[in-house]
């Protein structure tokens, strides 16, 4: 936009141009080439070299503009003709056509935001000639002073209307009225820059400077090429702004060789290729370089000469990316002289399986045209099969010798995918965005082969990425229409570039291709692909391809479409590539075929010509047979001479101890995330698990068909105790017993998994847990089998099994998937919730340590941490001299499997570093420094150890035929060296068992104290400490834990040709580990001995160097517990020294330990760390054959901390020299000093000291380069690989997994981006709900490999088991009642023991019982009648005073079926009950007023019903309006078994969650109507969680109200309803005393109820048994009701149940005292007693006295108790009292709860009635001072009963005329309350009684004026003193109505 371009530029302007912007796009990290012809206007300001400056004119730059100029003002005008305006919109000039003002003298004043980047400018219209129009543009579209650097194109916003987002220039003229003539230019019309003046006006500034002189800067350099630095936006792909200053000024305080280096550093992208740099405006690019240069500057690298820095700007001949002048030279590896260059990705790539990668409907290769003939002999000659890559348009077909060829559609598919848009983009209907064009893709294409390596392999992932980058990029600015928040992850570009032609394309593939040094070569061809590849084979038969590794062939033409195929011509990329297209049982197939045909024996036969001196095995029996003798016997003694000596003067070694199973703090954790899942689960309203309905658990794990697996899983699970623990087997356990609960995934697993559905549908009651371990191990459909007959049985065995319909449906079976890749499992159609994935937590948290373990763990992120510069030894390493010769005879034989060379050279290897060690020094050089470095500590291991414990080098060889072989040869050559009693060699096959040698397993038996004559090893962790090689085979691993003394891994068989992210990642969690993260030292025998050496001469004993792991100096403690050694905890005890201080070697060539008088601190941490050699795997190591000197020192006092050196003696040596014919000199214990003084302590342990280090690990390179490299996002590379081979991503569009994604979201991304092939069990998984598909009892728990998943899911089941008996259980109160010794004994008995009902008669005789029984009651005042005589010092003592605040003594009980229970009860039988029937949606009930007038609250009170449509048949409604007119009573003369007579009403609040309100079960299933009665502003959540229960909500204002509010409610409800049925009853003849009376007011924490029962036999009084047992509420109630002439009984209950109940409280079946929790009232007979609706506490004791005091009966059956619950939260601990003032919570003592009136206290936000109950119950002393303790005289209490506190006891009398009160004709009361005392109170009536001289009176009213009438009306000032300062009031504010009291003192 913006520029027309007519004419013809200079061709040096314009090569140059375009070979720099080819060049700059190779080089950065942005994926869009910047367009050619664009860059010619926009050349950036380029400090020229003084050579490269001298050799252009001036005036050839001159002309060059002036060409320009003409182009744009010479051409003819174009005719514009402009799109016509909108209707209704604006069109004065001067304004948008917003109507807004445009115009500078308008606006110069007014605030104008402009966002940053943006400039605002002025601009011209040619209709108004005096004026500028102000406009913001992006100053990256504006040029800079020099007229350069404008971005093509435009974005502005309109000043006036604030409309934003103009991408066009002739868009925004439109809409500020610019009305042009001709086609709109920003350089026309933007003419000056707007600034602001002294007064803030806005004014016109500086003319934009459009067509500047051209400025040059010169800069000499004082090195001999001179330095040009990159414009930076090439270099680090910022397409556009940039700074204009030069670039060193980026740093002024750093050297200019240093910012030279940071400008190099800065093109070397330590990310992918084409990693896209983040410019976010946040940081100019000026300070990223700075922040590179920093980084880069602080790592140990050697840079170069500070040569040119990029690639000239004339093309200098012969110039190659190799050249001096690349910037690639700088080579910051870590290690200066390696070979091979930094790559722009920083690593090898490697290509994806050919059948994880073809598309979901790859295109089949039918060819077109005419036929292309494949040459004969092609594979002789060319050393390699081409691999050809359809790419666009046609391709030929093949004839000829098409088997030395290989044709794969992976390209096409990629670019068909490419094609396509990503349905991120559609959902916003961008459907105007173009797909990237067919050239693009292939000349991106291009651009990505170029700048591979000679060593790297093509990946596609890499290239979709680019495809993806360059498409976002190209279209940003219209994705940004769609997306208003677009992620700064891409930089600004122009919003148009000059698409590339079908013309231009092959010229600008050529010209990119020209810098490669011919690794790319393209071909042209005019008319059809055919002829181009007939020229490619005749140019590969002629050998003229030699050095190219990529032929792309483009077939262009202007009327058609372009063709092309990219033919992959290097041997190492065909060869690589062409394997990645075999599926694993292929690969297998061509290498078990080319090993038993023959013809690897050509590849044998090379090896033996290798050595100069013939033959190997000539060799080896040469030396078998001259050394037989000598080496056996020095061997054996080297192995079993003692060098420590225990008691018994047997070898010992105190190292050696086998983990035994514990819990670590990280697998609790994650045992306790899985509960809390299934937990949710159970929870959810889906109903999918009803974990109330199990009693028990059982499990089924399920492993994968590795023997090995297998048995080390039933290790663990005997070993951990679950089965005891479960209860699923006894004590007696056998392995036969284990075996049932772990099943081998083979042939035979199908029986034992029908056993288990079998019991899992007999025993519906318990929970079956199928654990499927390593559950990413066979994920293949089972249709494959049907499909494919000839594949194994095995296949599909997981589907057919764990997604079989019984597992599916059977409620009782959770699946768990258990396994390190979870990925498989991540996909759109998996069965997995995202919501049931539980992932390993990570230890650290913000740099917070979460866990505190004494472990730390290595994993993979570990490893390639090590591999960072920082580290002094690198875990992860590459053996370049075997990967050299791999590579070397992969040419010399094409037709070989590179699988099969690997491992024939890897075994020569080990042969020839055996021999090496053993004393055929000459050898040495027929294999690699590392191979000889294993094998040297391996076989030197034993020697170090008194008991012979040694290392284990782990041989990974994938295919199991190779393996054999291997195993063979390692065999026999270790027999011919006679190091068979050395170390062991084991074939670790998954089909079959350990086999190890009778001497091996004798060593096991004697280490782990094993006396059982039959033992062998059955895990490779029973392996511990034993010396071996184990060559582990088998396609994958399938979970086989490696043991401690595992020293090295070596994966360079490995299948690296065919890598996805689970394959790569579960081959590298081999060597996971876990390090002791601690310090300890160890016990020496007799001393501690210190090496005296810290600078050891370097040797090939990498071992030897220490791995610094986070958090833990260079000591590791041993994971097992020991005692301190006698050096009071210094770190460098003889143990944990890292010195080789015995006679033998080190596990290396040994060192020279210079003996010296060095006295160390014990503090020091000595550590003969090698010399570092981060490159140590890049050279041979010297190697010393000196004699090792080891310095022995006696050990003196801790005071001295010094260290004796001057005994010093010379050890045996062990060296490999070439002169040497005995490879040992002498032997070492000959030559260790035995007298008494000190014995010599051998070296470490081999074995300890590996356990202490993380294993080393040999890679493939190109494995290596994969996950050492990191792409864009700061992810390994491997990450971006595709995660498993079975599955495929879902689109090319998406976007790049990201450094700081957490497991969750990597797996939401997984689950978004792949989809599972047609072969994988997930596949018909889709369901359009999508919900639908996932299972809802199916767990998946991913972690690291090795790091005790398996722990963790037993722990699992064991805290499951645990909360399983937990929720059938629940703690009850369990507390004997109180007063006990006050109650009267009598002897006389009412009634028998047995019987059933009170006898009416009888039960009025029996007196009152006044004293609370009541355990919660125990810290309230006693209630003193004239029938008891209290002892103070009995009362005193039965409440000692540290139980006074002491917990409330609970038991936990087992929940029967009669319980009650909360909202997390499911059941299939209480579904209905709960609402959770589908025939009544939740949302079904109706909200019904009810209303009824009280006299007592002087107003009507209105009551709302929330009636459940399943509830309504309780309810009578009026026909017409459906009007709530009242609740059905039933009759008292009714008799039903299936129905409960009396309405229950459950007062709660804060419970809704806890209560126990789902009372079907304790009703037996029986019909009864459940009232919950709740507060207003609690409604809607008790409504969520009970929807199918009836509700009744109190009035609001009862919302701060306490529970004698609800009592009173609910019984003036229930009188009211009583009336309202018996008149709707009476008029269908039915008598009004007949309707039933009763309603049952229950608490929410009722649980269980039980019952007694009696076995009468013999004498009346005391033969008689009696049993407690749990019943039914149903039938509790039904016996109640049933009682005769119940309507006579004014309230009935029961006793609270308590284990230490007596039979003495039993004796008498029925009681006449107070009744709490759970009451039946009748509401009939207590019509006139009230509960008081001020109440917080003890109101039902109050409403028991008011009860008792009007004459109505009081029952209680002793026979029936109530448990109640334990319920932590709600109830009274609702109500919280704060201060008024401030909202921070303080605590408020009890004491400040009354004030003085009209003071300034700080008020309360409480009710005033709960302030002063609770001020009475803890300070009521201060009112009756004469009363506390003085249980004979107690406070007389007027028509009430209030707590004063346990010392204070209270007599309670009635005034109403008629009542029933104690004689106190013989009391003396020590204190008068008068609380709000009615009319009934007057002063006759308290003239009655009698206080003591001093006793105190409290009178209580609502207000100061009721106070001063009731003392008056009272005539209280008769007998009473009152003094104007004993009044008070509560600490309420005036508007929360106060209750004030005046207290006085008796005359």
């Amino acid at each position: 936009m913006g520029n027309s371009y007519a004419g013809q530029l200079k061709t040096t302007r314009f090569e140059e141009v375009l070979h720099n912007s080819i060049e700059a796009s190779l080089r950065s990290n942005n994926l869009v080439p910047r367009p050619i012809f664009s860059q010619l206007y926009l050349e950036a300001e380029q400090q020229l070299s003084s050579l490269e400056a001298g050799s252009r004119a001036d005036n050839e730059e001159e002309e060059e503009e002036e060409e320009e100029e003409g182009s744009e003002s010479s051409s003819p005008p174009v005719s514009y003709q402009m799109k016509p305006p909108p209707e209704g919109c604006c069109t004065t000039d001067g304004f948008c056509q917003a109507g807004k003002d445009l115009r500078l003298v308008s606006i110069s004043n007014e605030h104008i935001e402009v966002p940053a980047g943006f400039l605002l400018v002025g601009a011209k219209s040619p209709n108004l000639p005096d004026h500028l129009l102000v406009c913001a543009v992006d100053k990256r579209f504006l040029p800079d002073d020099n007229g350069r650097n404008a971005l093509l194109g435009f974005s502005g916003n309109c000043v006036g209307c604030g409309k934003k987002g103009f991408c066009y220039f002739t868009e925004f003229s439109n809409h500020i009225n610019l009305k042009l003539t001709t086609q709109p230019k920003k350089q026309k019309h933007l003419k000056y820059y707007l600034v602001r003046n002294a007064q803030g006006a806005l004014t016109k500034g500086s003319v934009i400077c459009w067509k500047g002189a051209e400025f040059r800067g010169r800069q000499s350099s004082s090195s001999t090429c001179s330095s040009t630095l990159f414009q930076l936006p090439e270099s680090s792909g910022l397409s556009g702004s940039t700074s204009s200053e030069p670039l060193p000024a980026a740093n002024p305080s750093a050297p200019a060789g240093t910012q030279q280096t940071a400008a190099a550093i800065d093109h070397i992208p330590s990310t992918a290729a084409f990693s896209s740099a983040v410019y976010n405006g946040k940081e100019s690019p000026k300070q990223q370089l700075v922040k590179n240069n920093l980084s880069a500057l602080t790592r140990p690298s050697v840079l170069g000469t500070l040569t040119n820095s990029g690639p000239p700007k004339k093309r200098h001949k012969g110039w190659s990316p190799e050249s001096p002048s690349s910037t690639e030279t700088w080579n910051l590896q870590l290690n200066p002289q390696a070979p091979n260059r930094i790559k722009n990705d920083g690593g090898s790539l490697s290509s994806l399986p050919h059948s994880a990668l073809v598309g979901p409907a790859s295109s089949p290769m039918v060819g077109s045209g005419e036929p292309v003939s494949v040459p004969d002999n092609l594979l002789k000659i060319c050393k390699a099969k081409p691999v050809i890559f359809k790419g666009h348009g046609n391709f030929p077909y093949l004839c000829g010798n098409i088997n030395d060829v290989i044709v794969s559609p992976l390209l096409y598919t990629c670019y068909r995918n490419s094609q396509s848009l990503s349905r991120a983009y559609e959902q916003y209907g961008a459907s105007t965005i173009q797909p990237i064009s067919e050239e693009m893709q292939l000349l991106l294409t291009v651009y990505y082969l170029v700048q591979l390596a000679s060593d790297q392999v093509p990946l596609i992932e890499d290239l979709e990425q680019i495809f993806m980058r360059s498409w976002r990029e190209s279209h940003l600015s219209e994705i940004r229409q769609y997306q208003q928040a677009i992620p700064q992850t891409f930089p600004q570009v122009p919003s148009q570039i000059a698409p590339v032609t079908s013309a231009q394309l092959p010229w600008l593939a050529g010209l990119a291709a020209s810098s490669c040094n011919d690794s790319v070569h393209i071909i042209e061809c005019s008319y059809s692909l055919a002829e181009g590849l007939s020229e490619m084979f005749k140019l590969l038969i002629e050998g003229k391809l030699i050095k190219t590794n990529y032929v792309v062939i483009i077939c262009a033409s202007r009327n058609r479409a372009i063709d092309s195929c990219i033919v992959i011509t290097g041997k190492y990329q065909a060869r690589v590539l062409s394997e990645s297209m075999l599926t694993p049982s292929d690969y297998q197939k061509e290498v078990n075929y080319q090993l038993v045909t023959g013809k690897v024996e050509t590849l044998g036969s090379f090896f033996s010509t290798l050595c100069p001196e013939g033959d190997i095995d000539l060799l080896l029996e040469k030396f078998y047979q001259e050394n037989q003798g000598h080496i056996s016997s020095s061997l054996s003694a080297s192995v079993n001479k003692p060098t420590a000596l225990n008691g018994t003067g047997t070898a010992a070694c105190t190292s050696y101890e086998i983990e035994r199973h514990q819990i670590r703090p990280f697998q609790l954790a994650v045992a306790q995330k899985l509960l809390s899942h299934i937990c949710s689960i159970a929870d959810s309203s889906t109903q999918n698990l009803d974990l109330g309905s199990f009693e028990k658990i059982d499990f089924l794990i399920c492993v994968p068909p590795s023997e090995v697996t297998y048995q080390q899983t039933l290790f663990h699970l005997w070993h951990s105790g679950i089965l005891l623990e479960l209860g699923l087997e006894k004590e007696h356990l056998t392995k036969q017993r284990v075996e049932q609960y772990v099943m081998k995934l083979d042939a035979e697993a199908q029986i034992k998994f029908k056993v288990f559905l079998q019991n899992s549908m007999q025993n519906p009651h318990t929970l079956f847990v199928l654990i499927h371990d390593h559950a990413h191990w066979d994920l293949m459909s089972s249709a494959m089998h049907s499909l494919y007959p000839q594949t194994e049985l095995s296949t599909g065995l997981v589907d057919r099994l764990l997604n079989c319909r019984e597992v599916k449906e059977a409620p009782n079976i959770v699946t768990l998937h258990v396994t390190s890749f979870p990925y498989a499992l991540q996909t759109q159609h998996t069965h997995i919730s995202p919501y049931n994935e539980i992932h390993w937590p990570s230890s650290y948290s913000n740099g917070v340590d979460l866990y505190h373990e004494n472990k730390k763990y290595f994993g993979l992120s570990e490893f390639i941490e090590s591999t960072l510069s920082g580290h002094s030894i690198p875990l992860l390493r590459y053996d370049s001299s075997f990967e050299a010769m791999v590579m070397a005879l992969g040419k010399r034989f094409p037709r070989l499997h590179s699988a099969v060379i690997r491992t024939f050279v890897l075994i020569q290897h080990y042969s020839a570093a055996m021999m090496a060690v053993c004393g055929l020094s000459q050898m040495k050089n027929y294999t690699s420094v590392e191979t000889l470095e294993i094998t040297q500590n391996l076989i030197n291991s034993s020697r170090q150890c008194p008991s012979g414990h040694g290392l284990m080098v782990v041989l990974r060889i994938p295919c199991t035929p190779l393996a054999a072989v291997a195993y063979e040869r390692l065999y026999n050559v270790r027999e011919r060296l006679a190091l068979e009693d050395n170390f062991e060699i084991i074939l670790g096959n998954p089909n079959s068992g350990i086999t190890i040698g009778k001497h091996f397993v004798e060593q096991l038996k004697a280490w782990q104290k094993i006396e059982d004559v039959d033992w062998r090893p059955q895990t490779y962790l029973e392996l511990e400490g034993l010396p071996c090689i184990l060559i582990f085979s088998g396609m994958d691993p399938q979970g086989e834990s490696l043991p401690r003394s595992l020293r090295y891994c070596d994966l360079r068989l490995i299948n690296s040709s065919s890598l996805v992210r689970t394959t790569l990642e579960q081959e590298l969690g081999l060597a996971a580990y876990f390090v002791s993260s601690e310090i300890h030292t160890e016990k020496a025998v007799v001393n501690d001995v210190l090496e005296s050496d810290p600078e050891k001469l370097s040797s090939t004993d990498n071992e030897d160097e220490e791995v610094a792991t986070e958090g833990s100096t260079s000591e590791k403690r041993s994971p097992m517990k020991r005692e301190r050694s006698r050096s009071h905890g210094s770190a460098s005890s003889s143990l944990s020294s890292k010195a080789s201080i015995t006679a033998f070697c080190s596990e290396s060539s040994p060192p020279l330990i210079a003996a010296g008088d060095t006295a160390k601190s014990s503090h020091q941490v000595l550590s003969n760390s090698a010399e570092e050699t981060t490159n140590n795997y890049e050279r041979q190591k010297q190697k010393v054959d000196k004699g090792a000197q080891t310095t022995i020192s006696k050990h003196l006092p801790p005071v001295t901390e010094q260290l004796d050196t001057k005994q010093n003696i010379k050890s045996a040596q062990i060296s490999i020299t070439s002169s040497s014919s005995s490879p040992f000199s002498s032997s070492s214990s000959s030559s260790a000093p035995t007298h008494n003084s000190f014995i010599l302590q051998t070296s470490q342990c081999s074995m300890t000291k590996a356990s202490k280090q993380p294993p080393i690990v040999f890679l493939p390179k190109l494995v290596y380069d994969i996950i050492t490299s990191t792409d864009s996002s700061g992810l390994p590379k491997s990450s971006s690989l595709l995660p498993y081979h079975s599955v495929m991503w879902a689109s090319s569009f998406r976007p790049l997994m990201s450094k700081m994604m957490t497991c969750t979201e990597q797996s939401l991304y997984y689950r978004q981006w792949t989809v599972p092939k047609p072969i994988h069990m997930d596949y018909n998984n889709r369901n359009e709900g999508r919900m639908d598909t996932f299972h809802p009892r199916r767990l998946l728990l991913s972690g690291p490999p090795q790091i005790g998943k398996t722990g963790a899911y037993l722990q699992f089941l064991s805290i499951l088991s645990r909360m399983l008996i937990r929720l059938t259980e629940v703690d009850v109160y369990d507390e004997e009642e109180i007063n006990i010794n006050i109650k009267e004994e009598s002897d006389q008995y009412y009634h028998q023991p047995g019987d059933m009902w009170p006898d009416l008669e009888t039960f009025k005789k029996m007196p009152f019982d006044y004293t609370i029984h009541d355990p919660k009651y125990e810290d309230a005042s006693l209630i003193c009648s004239k029938l008891q005589t209290i002892n103070s010092e009995e009362r005193s003592m039965s409440r000692r005073q540290e139980d006074m605040y002491t917990r409330r003594q609970t038991t936990r009980m087992r929940l029967s079926k009669y319980a009650a229970y909360n909202t997390y009860h499911h059941c299939e039988q209480c579904h209905q009950y709960m609402g959770f029937n589908p025939r009544y949606q939740l949302y079904e009930s109706t909200l019904h007023a009810f209303a009824f007038s009280y006299s007592m609250l002087g107003e009507e009170i209105q009551l709302h019903f929330i009636i459940p449509k399943s509830k309504e048949h309780h309810f009578v409604f009026s026909q017409p309006g459906r009007q709530l007119e009242s609740m059905r009573l039933p009759l008292v003369t009714d008799k039903s078994e299936d129905y409960i007579k009396s309405p229950t009403f459950t007062p709660t609040t804060g419970r809704h969650e806890h209560g126990l309100f789902n009372l079907y079960h304790a009703m037996d299933g029986a019909s009864h109507l459940h009232v919950l009665v709740v507060k207003e502003y609690e409604m809607a959540i008790y409504k969520k969680y009970w929807p199918n229960h009836i509700m009744l909500v109190l009035p609001s204002i009862f919302n701060s109200a306490g529970v004698g509010a609800a009592h009173f409610l609910i019984k003036e409800l229930s009188y009211h309803n009583l009336e309202l049925e018996r008149n709707r009853q009476e008029e269908l003849g039915i008598k009004p005393q007949d309707i039933w009376p009763f309603i049952v007011i229950s608490d929410d924490s009722c649980v269980m109820w039980n019952s007694v029962e009696f076995d009468c036999s013999g004498d009346r009084k005391s033969d008689y048994t009696w049993t407690e047992r749990n019943v039914s509420l149903k039938q509790i109630l039904q016996h109640i009701e049933a009682t005769p002439n119940v309507t006579h009984y004014a309230l009935i209950g029961m006793r609270k149940w308590s284990s230490k109940t007596n039979s003495a409280e039993i004796k008498e079946p029925f009681s006449c005292c107070h009744v709490h929790d759970f009451i039946m009232l009748n509401v009939d007979l207590t019509q006139n007693v009230q509960y008081n609706q001020n109440r917080f506490t003890c109101d039902d004791v109050d409403f028991n006295l008011r009860v008792h005091s009007a004459g109505l009966l009081i029952c209680r059956f002793n026979h029936f108790s109530v448990m109640k619950k334990q319920i932590a939260v709600g109830g009274q601990r609702s109500f919280h009292i704060k201060s008024k003032v401030s909202d921070t919570p303080v605590s408020i003592s009890p004491a400040q709860y009354i004030c003085a009136p009209d003071s300034k206290h700080t008020f309360l936000a409480a009710p005033a009635q709960l302030l002063l109950e609770k001020y009475l119950q803890y300070h009521s002393h201060r009112f009756f001072p004469l009363s506390l303790k003085n249980y004979s005289h107690p406070v007389l209490s007027v028509d009430c009963y209030l707590n004063l506190g346990p010392q204070i006891a209270v007599c309670y009398v009635s005034s109403r005329p008629h009542s029933l009160n104690i004689s106190s004709s013989g009391l003396t009361f020590s204190g008068l309350l008068l609380y709000l005392c009615d009319s009934f109170v007057v002063a006759s009536f308290l003239k009655k009684f009698h206080f003591l001289k001093g006793a105190t009176l409290c009178v209580i009213c609502q207000d100061r004026s009721s106070l001063r009438q009731t003392v008056v009306r009272l005539e209280l000032e008769d007998e009473w003193q009152f003094r104007l300062r004993d009044e008070f009031q509560t600490a309420n504010a005036k508007e929360d109505r106060p209750l004030f009291f005046l207290t006085g003192r008796h005359i």
